[in-house]
């Protein structure tokens, strides 16, 4: 058995879901493919995939060897398409997961156009807020946002700052009034955003003093965009990120309070496995995040 050839013919096996079309796609006889497989399973000593006259699916281990291959392929195609010199740009399929708030407020509507920059190229983007293990799940690249970053084996790339302000709508304010210390929010309806990093305590900063405030209220969700509508329908007040509230705040729709105190500051990174050859498409997606967002361009050590 040539190793090699049997990962791609059973990839192509699984991706066509027939051993015939695989046959045709590969160039082989359908007998040269099922000895492939066979030669494969034996090789492992565990059955990839259940095969009748009508039907063929994945094993359990089936599933998980063919998550493992493809990404050992892809890398392979990649490496071999970044030393010919015709190469024009990204190709393939670049999975990503990312931020739903942040994604929907100010990256989406730009996708088409990047996809249109690179046709050779297929987006498969997940959109969630929780913290994906891109190894685990087979991800190429994550966006993360964090307020410190943690030492790790994966490669994080800046790509801008996310300022928080401290708001509320008016009408809320004429009912509760406006908090003139960061204490004074003890006695506030505080929404809270559950996957930020400081739900439950919010800190603050004025001339070398830090002041860190636990925080209360009727509402935690996990989407900044639900904060935002209840900001505006006046139920509380809560740090946000700044750029989902832009236009309110410029409007009159929310008010900004403590202006005078220095708020977190949320990290944003596009964070990938630690590479040596780092994917062209991977490359070109961070870098059309970093200028949709107009963030800065290094490269350091990020958390799993």
């Amino acid at each position: 058995m040539e190793q090699l050839t049997a990962l791609r013919v059973f990839r192509n096996v699984v991706q066509l879901g027939s051993f015939a079309q695989a046959a045709r796609q590969l160039r082989l006889s359908p007998a040269a493919v099922s000895k492939n497989i066979g030669e494969l399973e034996a090789h492992l000593g565990a059955r990839l995939l259940q095969r009748t006259t009508r039907r063929m699916s994945l094993t359990e281990a089936g599933s998980l060897y063919y998550e493992q291959i493809s990404r050992i392929l892809d890398d392979l195609d990649e490496a071999g398409r970044s030393l010919a010199p015709l190469q024009t740009g990204p190709s393939g399929v670049l999975r990503v997961s990312a931020p739903m708030s942040l994604t929907l407020s100010r990256l989406s509507a730009a996708i088409p156009a990047f996809l249109q920059a690179y046709p050779d190229l297929s987006l498969d983007l997940h959109l969630e807020d929780r913290r994906v293990d891109i190894i685990q799940e087979g991800y190429d690249l994550a966006i993360r946002g964090t307020d410190q970053l943690e030492d790790s084996s994966l490669v994080a790339r800046p790509l801008t700052v996310l300022p928080h302000v401290l708001c509320g709508a008016p009408a809320y304010f004429q009912r509760h009034g406006e908090p003139d210390t960061p204490q004074a929010l003890r006695g506030h309806n505080c929404l809270r955003f559950t996957l930020s990093g400081h739900a439950d305590e919010w800190t603050f900063r004025r001339h070398g003093q830090t002041v860190r405030v636990p925080v209360r209220g009727r509402y935690q969700v996990n989407s900044s965009l639900a904060v935002r509508d209840a900001l505006r329908a006046g139920f509380g007040l809560s740090l946000v990120p700044r750029t989902y509230v832009e236009d309110d705040l410029a409007q009159g729709r929310l008010r900004a309070v403590l202006n005078d105190w220095a708020m977190v500051d949320t990290y944003l990174y596009a964070v990938y496995p630690s590479r040596r050859h780092v994917a062209a498409k991977v490359r070109a997606f961070a870098d059309f995040v970093r200028a949709e967002l107009q963030g800065p361009v290094t490269e350091s050590r990020a958390a799993n």
